[in-house]
């Protein structure tokens, strides 16, 4: 049994091996994005009211901002994983592909960061600029 033609082999085609990385990656955040956001509902439906000062002072709360910026993580890598297959997928010019790719990767950070630094502001002054 072999891995394909020798001449496949000398040019490289084949797979990547990377693909159930990818995959399991894809897989365990999708588990965390579950986890947290049902921990998130649940924890929004203990509290009394939903006033703006009620949340500021809930979310300056250690133990809420640390698992918001995780799921803020968990949310974007997630969002960066399965954008990127389908950019793979369905872009046929490599051109076209790799600035996307670099598009992609430049949102799920930059919404990431934006997201943690929100969460970090209000738990370290307790307020909303």
């Amino acid at each position: 049994m072999g891995s394909g033609t020798n001449i496949g082999r000398v040019r490289g085609l084949g797979s990547a091996q990377e693909g159930a990385h990818h995959w399991i990656v894809q897989r365990v955040t999708a588990v965390s994005n579950l986890l947290l956001l049902l921990w998130l509902v649940f924890s929004l439906v203990r509290l009394p009211n939903y006033e703006h000062g009620l949340m500021v002072e809930w979310l300056a709360s250690p133990l809420v901002a640390v698992p918001m910026m995780l799921m803020l993580v968990s949310i974007f890598w997630h969002l960066r994983l399965g954008l990127q297959v389908l950019i793979e997928d369905y872009v046929p010019d490599h051109g076209v592909k790799f600035g996307l790719i670099v598009l992609l990767n430049f949102f799920a950070i930059g919404g990431a960061a934006l997201g943690i630094f929100s969460v970090a502001k209000i738990a370290f002054t307790g307020v909303v600029a």
